[in-house]
């Protein structure tokens, strides 16, 4: 019942974030072709530092980051802070609390991974642009989710739960690619220090600290340090929300006895006036209520009080503001026919044609095999459709193609540019298909959850 909760909140919070997405996606696009297009780039090149003396908190090995290393560094390590923090919680009570459970989706995902990679390879064999093959392989929940949202409770649950936990998986697929393939120079030395946060952090959970400052104090120090010994930053993120603790430091059995024993105890004070906007509380009754708002603090735990705290700033500001820095393509220097060829051609098949198959064939096979059994209220047909949605790779193929291209000079600039080209046609295609066929297949009424 707990999983069933949090799956559909997390749909209402990614459908109403994938809106905000969609606007500064479109945003960007009008004004990097727009005469304002020069100010929009030359913004994301400016400096930004945090500086004490001459400590810059935003450098990087003593060169301070630009807004756009900012965006992809910082910002998104708090991204990835609320994946590791959402993998946490599905693994502990979750769709991948049990193996059983959680096979369909960990092996469509990963078909849905395998798939696009080799597809991007073999189109791309012999080229330029291979260091790029892992850009077609992740799903953007919020995308994939919102398009999900559009159809209201048509949709079985079990639809929701299989796609919810797939773009999870992915996430973690993800995570994986970026801690091993784009990780250069490793310093042993801030590693060695970032050790020692993670043990004090560690030890932290264990005595029952639930105070946020501690684990975001400890968390910054710990993605500084990555930030400088050569592991991208945002794996910082994930590993900090390991650490975060799951287990409230109030039960709450204790919790309800304790506002029961409040509330019967509440002093009952003489007041003289015509309304309750007169009364002033007394210390004692001040006093009671801190109380109660103190174990109701303690009642949820640290990891569910972060997650729902960032939720609004990952939907609402982050994820929108990266998508308003990197997906701003500049269409005059890029010709249509130029999505038919290279490493637009190889992203766009990987997400459209290899995210489908990899998904759908591999959740077939399991299936055929009563492995697993197939989802409830789902037919073949829906769940190819649902299959189609695994292409919206937006928001970490982005990520993904920065990573990969970024820092190669004019030609790396080049690649990223048609590699954002076939990302955004790609889950442009993936989205308007992947709803068409829902909307065909899905049974005209309301499914009863």
């Amino acid at each position: 019942m707990d999983s069933l909760y949090a799956i559909k909140k997390s749909i209402k919070n990614y459908a109403s974030g994938g809106n905000v997405l969609i606007v500064a996606t479109l945003l960007a696009f009008i004004i990097a072709n727009s005469p304002i297009a020069d100010m929009y780039f030359s913004w994301w090149a400016q400096p930004i530092s945090l500086q004490l003396g001459d400590f810059n908190l935003f450098s990087h090995n003593g060169h301070p980051m630009t807004v756009m290393e900012f965006i992809n560094d910082a910002l998104m390590a708090i991204f990835f802070f609320s994946i590791g923090l959402e993998i946490k919680r599905e693994v502990l009570v979750g769709e991948l609390t049990s193996i059983k459970q959680a096979l369909l989706p960990i092996v469509a995902a990963i078909g849905g991974m395998v798939i696009p990679v080799l597809l991007f390879m073999y189109i791309g064999r012999g080229s330029d642009f291979l260091r790029g093959s892992a850009i077609p392989m992740a799903t953007d929940i919020a995308f994939s989710l919102g398009v999900l949202a559009m159809l209201g409770k048509r949709v079985p649950i079990s639809l929701k739960i299989f796609l919810t936990t797939l773009a999870v998986v992915d996430d973690i697929g993800g995570i994986l690619v970026i801690a091993i393939f784009y990780s250069s120079h490793i310093s042993v030395t801030y590693l060695f220090y970032a050790a020692g946060i993670f043990l004090i952090l560690w030890l932290g959970g264990r005595a029952g600290i639930n105070s946020k400052m501690f684990y975001f104090i400890l968390g910054g120090v710990v993605w500084f340090l990555f930030l400088n010994s050569g592991i991208h930053p945002t794996i910082a993120g994930v590993l900090v929300a390991f650490c975060i603790p799951a287990k409230p430091v109030l039960a709450t059995t204790r919790f309800i006895s304790t506002i029961r024993d409040e509330i019967a105890n509440f002093p009952q004070e003489q007041f003289h006036g015509d309304s309750d906007s007169s009364i002033m509380l007394s210390k004692d009754q001040i006093n009671c209520l801190k109380s109660i708002e103190s174990a109701s603090d303690k009642v949820i735990s640290p990891l569910q009080d972060l997650e729902d705290t960032l939720h609004p700033m990952i939907n609402y500001l982050i994820i929108p503001l990266f998508a308003f820095a990197n997906a701003g393509i500049v269409l005059s220097g890029i010709e249509l026919s130029s999505l038919f060829t290279g490493i637009s051609l190889a992203v766009f098949v990987g997400l459209l044609f290899g995210k489908f198959v990899g998904i759908f064939f591999s959740s077939w096979l399991i299936i055929k095999l009563k492995i697993v059994p197939m989802p409830t209220h789902s037919t073949w047909k829906s769940l190819a459709a649902v299959s189609v949605l695994g292409g919206i790779g937006f928001t970490v193929s982005l990520f993904i193609a920065n990573l990969s291209f970024g820092n190669m000079g004019p030609e790396g600039i080049e690649l990223l540019e048609h590699a954002k080209l076939g990302i955004v046609m790609g889950s442009l295609v993936s989205g308007i298909l992947g709803y068409i066929l829902l909307n065909l297949f899905l049974p005209k009424q309301q499914e009863v959850e």
